[in-house]
């Protein structure tokens, strides 16, 4: 089953347009996010197979919109959810 991720030859897609001396982060809030995939990752949380599954069940329309850092994001924290570790009122600031 392919999902809206796969879009390798698809037509209707933009270009990929690489910017010039791009920095690796474009904010401190995508540093964070790598550093806590880190973390959970090696505590054994969940494994790289359930973080690319997570981010590949995201809607089509919020993967299209989100950036590739809010992908992750929505992964780990759907990910905390389904494992019980974090409720989704405690992941939304509630």
């Amino acid at each position: 089953m392919s999902r809206i991720n796969d879009v390798g030859g698809m037509v209707g897609f933009p270009a990929v347009v690489e910017e010039p001396d791009e920095p690796v982060f474009h904010a401190d809030w995508e540093a964070h996010v790598v550093a806590l995939n880190a973390a959970l990752l090696r505590r054994g949380v969940y494994d790289l197979d359930e973080f690319r599954d997570a981010i590949e069940r995201i809607p089509p329309q919020e993967y299209l919109a989100a950036s590739y850092y809010e992908k992750w994001f929505r992964a780990i924290t759907s990910l905390l959810a389904e494992k019980g570790i974090a409720t989704p009122e405690e992941l939304a600031g509630g």
